[in-house]
């Protein structure tokens, strides 16, 4: 059982990003939480919500209503580049620099862990 959180349009490359989902992949999602809540980049607090928004997700089903959101994991997590923004600087001596304004799309996929899948089955 597992769902999924799509944040799009991030303003922020996803070079920034990759190193904060690398500290949360695969861990369980309290401990997640906990980590990015007092990290001090700006693309700690844009994971937290789209993990946030994943729990939801599941909750929000049918089956997921049954799970504890204390039992889920992180299990997958990536980061693709978004559209690039092009702007122009002007320098000295007429000459124009271009400013590339990266953005990101992050998808977040949480789940209930395998081996805990047939602890319910055989429950019912």
């Amino acid at each position: 059982m597992e769902a999924k959180a799509v944040n799009k349009y991030i303003r922020q490359s996803a070079k920034k990003i990759k190193p904060m989902l690398d500290l949360v992949r695969g861990k369980k999602v309290d401990y997640a939480l906990n980590t990015l809540h007092f990290m001090p980049k700006k693309a700690a607090k844009t994971i937290e919500l789209t993990i946030r928004s994943a729990v939801a997700n599941l909750i929000n089903t049918d089956e997921g209503a049954k799970v504890n959101p204390e039992e889920l994991v992180v299990k997958t997590a990536f980061v693709d580049q978004g559209p690039t923004a092009k702007r122009i600087q002007p320098r000295s001596m007429g000459r124009a620099y271009r400013i590339r304004k990266r953005s990101s799309h992050l998808t977040i996929i949480v789940a209930v862990p395998e081996h805990h899948d047939s602890d319910l089955k055989e429950k019912e």
